[in-house]
């Protein structure tokens, strides 16, 4: 099997459709910070998002893993998609709802200082916790079809209408604009929903369908949920640590150059995304194959993060400009948090492919250990360096993860 990157190498044409659509996805999530950021200013910014992130964590647990079984399932059987959805929707509409009260009383016991009325919290609990884990199951089921363009184009829909109502805020400038765009932060995720529905009627199959999950499919799942969580733990639990250890001005800014980070590694995204059907069809049976391919992934996402550490490096000037006086320190953040890009990369890579090699578990260890470094390192550089403690520890958690995760994944390829 060549890995070269040439037309007919059916990863690399994916990944470079894929780019294009998440080219789109930069846009729209770049847009939105900006203007999200601009419309609330850093104080209001950081405890949205803060609380968002926390939304964010436990939402990724919705499906108790279901949508990787999904993926992975649908990957080597498409036939196998009425039978794991049979209890996929139900699962993720139970498992939601129990994060839910979850997610309001650590908001509660945690984030009580933050103020934000009740009204915002729910929002933002139903649409991160049960709304889009849901919507989550049919872009699972294109990727895993080979579509992953076109799983790309469902997810960012409701990222465009979101956009959209930013905007519109930003230029109506209401009197309370967090409480409106909270709302319609919802509704834009019910409306995604709805079109899905009307688009494809059999997208979470009939009622009549549903079944509870035996405890064989659970126990397989599980290892799915865990993985799932631990892999956005790094990503979301920084903001909500920036939320209790930083002041919340600088919170904001801290979050709004960590979120330009974030939408900068999209097309490393997209090259995993591309890889993975064809890595779970790979498996065990041929491990020279499954070899090849790792080393082609992680050499193309060593090369992308290096060269994107370069540009985020000189243009992080331009990004404090475009958020406006208010975020004044997010360039010298941004230079700070570019030591944590490579690594950030190779953590991606690593996990993606434990995915595919049904490895979940080890995966789940070594990000579990990076989250506890990232909250001990955050606790302790924190009082000694102020904000910039905040990137360094992230930098040190990451590294970990990447390292350990390489080491993981060769050791398991050489076997």
């Amino acid at each position: 099997m060549s890995l070269k990157i040439l037309p007919n190498n059916p990863i690399a044409r994916a990944t470079i459709q894929t780019s294009f659509v998440l080219g789109v996805r930069l846009l729209i999530q770049a847009g939105t910070l900006l203007v999200v950021a601009r419309m609330l200013g850093p104080v209001e910014f950081g405890a949205f998002a803060g609380i968002a992130a926390l939304a964010v964590l436990l939402g990724t647990f919705s499906t108790f893993g279901t949508h990787l079984v999904l993926l992975g399932e649908m990957s080597k059987d498409p036939h196998q998609r009425e039978h794991i959805l049979s209890y996929a929707v139900p699962t993720t509409l139970i498992g939601g709802s129990l994060l839910f009260v979850l997610y309001l009383g650590i908001c509660e016991l945690i984030f009580a200082d933050i103020l934000l009325p009740l009204s915002i919290l729910v929002c933002i609990g139903i649409t991160e916790i049960i709304l889009l884990p849901l919507y989550v199951l049919p872009t699972m089921e294109s990727l895993a079809l080979g579509k992953t363009a076109r799983s790309q184009l469902i997810t960012i829909f409701p990222l465009g209408l979101r956009m959209l109502v930013a905007v519109g805020i930003l230029i109506f400038t209401p009197t309370e604009p967090l409480l409106i765009f909270a709302s319609l932060y919802m509704a834009m995720a019910l409306l995604a929903l709805a079109l899905m529905k009307w688009k494809k009627s059999s997208a979470w199959l009939s009622v009549k369908q549903w079944r509870i999950a035996t405890r064989a499919e659970l126990k397989h799942s599980a290892g799915y949920a865990a993985l799932a969580m631990t892999a956005a733990g790094p990503s979301e639990v920084d903001k909500m640590l920036a939320v209790k250890l930083l002041p919340m001005g600088v919170t904001g800014v801290y979050i709004a150059a960590s979120r330009v980070i974030g939408a900068a590694t999209l097309p490393i995204i997209a090259l995993l995304l591309s890889a993975m059907p064809r890595l779970f069809r790979i498996g065990d049976d041929t491990p020279k194959q499954s070899k090849q391919l790792t080393l082609w992934v992680f050499g193309a996402v060593f090369i992308y993060s290096m060269c994107l550490v370069g540009v985020l490096w000189l243009a992080a000037p331009i990004f404090e400009w475009l958020l406006g006086v208010q975020y004044v320190g997010v360039a010298d953040m941004l230079a700070w948090l570019c030591f944590a890009v490579p690594a950030l990369a190779l953590r991606y890579s690593t996990g993606s492919i434990l995915i595919t090699m049904n490895r979940p578990w080890l995966r789940a260890g070594f990000e579990i250990v990076g989250v506890l470094i990232l909250f001990i390192a955050a606790n302790l550089l924190i009082p000694q360096m102020g904000a910039y403690g905040m990137p360094i520890a992230l930098a040190c958690s990451e590294w970990v993860m990447a390292i350990a995760g390489g080491i993981i994944v060769f050791n398991v390829n050489t076997k």
